[in-house]
């Protein structure tokens, strides 16, 4: 098993002042092709600590992943102390910097002195093209690991990885390079329940090529099938009988899969019938109209969203000013909100959904009340649900359960549906 390690660098990551959300995707990746990684270390932009840090990789590590440190600034280290710690000297890379300078001439733009900085690299190295960015990748050997050098800036670092990083990783480790990442996306069920539903599937497939994993980032549960062959028809026959277990097994609950989402879901199905929506909300900021309303096709889609806290400014909006604001909100209001908004707006569909919080501070074991209803000209379709766990995790909740019961509607499935545990 080749060993991996992730070097993270720079201040703002060691102090917490930004999220390292470039470690995780790029452990993430890496998992999804069957490569661990072993070591995560984060340096600030500091030359000795980063000199030891590359230096240590290189004594217990297979393959290092350095992150960050490639821009035009002084606190930018990476090159410089890669060079030190191989022992070569930095040298202009003339092909790069003519990169660099045409980058900024087709953008009307001159090429700042500093950045020619980012055309220095170590003598030894193998340049890492970064297609849509200045910073320069590159690989070299430090010590017994083959390092490769990537810029922190996360869609450069992501064309970067998956197009050349993964594929020298994967060479270099001898492992089959064919393999099929299946995902699939599910509300409703959590990962614990998930895994009991799904267990043996992997053993459909004896020799062990296929890998069974989950990435939980709630609402939505990530189901994932890694699937390793000889060749990409090899890979596909082996995916092809757990593939269809895993969609008998969640059924339903399964709202896209692949690089789908539900909310392209939902506009598909709105667009393939020449539908129309308007969106009423209460509590969530607006969040469930900011998922489809940019989406490409949704202009001829998205009629209205309607945004408020209180439940009165919401009825008045929607031509329900007689209606009572006050009382435990039910699904029957939820159903009058929507007939009205669709009413209202001439959309073919209306979805209201409506949050009663708990009175009291923001706790865990606090939560809040959702009733939703879809309508149509002819029907009203309801759902009346409670979710715990803070004001945060009431509202991305019932963001997910709207779109999510509005995905069911539309595909003429259960709005709300239990899963028979002992049977499935």
């Amino acid at each position: 098993m080749m060993r991996i390690e992730i070097i993270c660098t720079g201040d703002e990551v060691l102090t917490g002042k930004i999220v390292n959300t470039n470690f995780s995707y790029i452990s993430q990746k890496l998992e999804d092709v069957g490569l661990s990684v072993r070591w995560e270390t984060t340096v600030g932009d500091d030359r000795e600590s980063l000199l030891r840090a590359l230096r240590l990789a290189g004594e217990r590590a297979d393959a290092v992943i350095v992150n960050g440190g490639l821009g035009p600034t002084v606190d930018d280290l990476s090159q410089e102390v890669a060079a030190q710690a191989a022992g070569v000297e930095l040298v202009l890379n003339d092909e790069w910097l003519t990169r660099m300078e045409e980058f900024f001439r087709r953008r009307s733009r001159v090429m700042p002195p500093n950045n020619r900085k980012q055309a220095m690299l170590p003598a030894t190295a193998e340049v890492i093209d970064n297609p849509i960015g200045t910073a320069c990748g590159f690989a070299l050997d430090i010590g017994q690991a083959r390092f490769f050098f990537t810029p922190g800036v996360p869609r450069e670092l992501h064309r970067m990885l998956e197009e050349q990083i993964i594929p020298r990783l994967l060479a270099k480790s001898g492992m089959q390079t064919a393999i099929v990442l299946k995902r699939f996306h599910s509300y409703g069920l959590g990962e614990s329940h998930v895994d009991a539903l799904l267990r043996g599937v992997e053993e459909l497939v004896p020799d062990g090529s296929v890998k069974l994993g989950f990435r939980a980032h709630y609402p939505q549960l990530e189901t994932k099938l890694t699937v390793r062959g000889t060749d990409t028809d090899d890979t596909r026959r082996k995916l092809a009988p757990v593939e269809r277990e895993v969609r008998k097994r969640l059924g339903n609950f399964i709202l896209s899969e692949d690089d789908a989402t539900l909310e392209g879901v939902v506009l598909a199905e709105l667009a393939g019938r020449q539908g129309s929506l308007s969106i009423v909300e209460t509590f969530t900021s607006g969040a469930i109209a900011a998922r489809l309303a940019h989406l490409p096709g949704a202009d001829k889609v998205f009629r209205r969203g309607v945004v408020a806290r209180a439940l009165g400014e919401v009825c008045a909006a929607v031509g329900l000013e007689g209606a009572s604001a006050t009382g435990e909100l039910t699904r029957e209001t939820a159903e009058a909100v929507a007939r009205a908004a669709r009413r209202q707006t001439h959309a073919t569909h209306a979805l209201a959904v409506l949050i009663d919080l708990d009175e009291g501070a923001d706790r865990i074991d606090l939560g809040g009340t959702i009733c939703l209803a879809i309508a149509t000209e002819h029907e009203v379709a309801s759902r009346r649900s409670r979710i715990l766990g803070g004001r945060e995790w009431v509202r991305l909740g019932a963001v997910e359960m709207g779109l999510d019961c509005l995905r069911r509607y539309l595909q003429n499935l259960p709005v709300y549906e239990r899963i028979d545990f002992e049977k499935a």
